[in-house]
């Protein structure tokens, strides 16, 4: 069953990742932002928004320790964000 549907980007999603314990998720977007959502007993609120770059954001990557979120994008850099 659906549980909820998330609203916040402007554009396409291509990306999502969830912290390794499954408490945060984190969405990137042709409207060059990453977007952390509380997934703590599927509330999906929104954390915050993630803004520096300046294409999509096509792939994203937490740390195995859940410390930090790598972000790719269409700008050809990374950005190493504090999770």
């Amino acid at each position: 069953d659906k549980i909820c549907t998330l609203t916040g980007h402007s554009s396409y999603v291509f990306t999502l990742a969830y912290s390794p314990d499954g408490c945060v998720l984190a969405s990137g977007s042709g409207d060059k932002t990453v977007i952390i959502w509380d997934a703590k007993n599927r509330s999906y609120d929104k954390i915050r928004t993630l803004t520096g770059h300046s294409n999509s954001v096509l792939a994203l990557a937490y740390s195995p320790d859940g410390c930090v979120l790598a972000s790719g994008s269409g700008d050809k850099t990374v950005i190493i964000w504090d999770a």
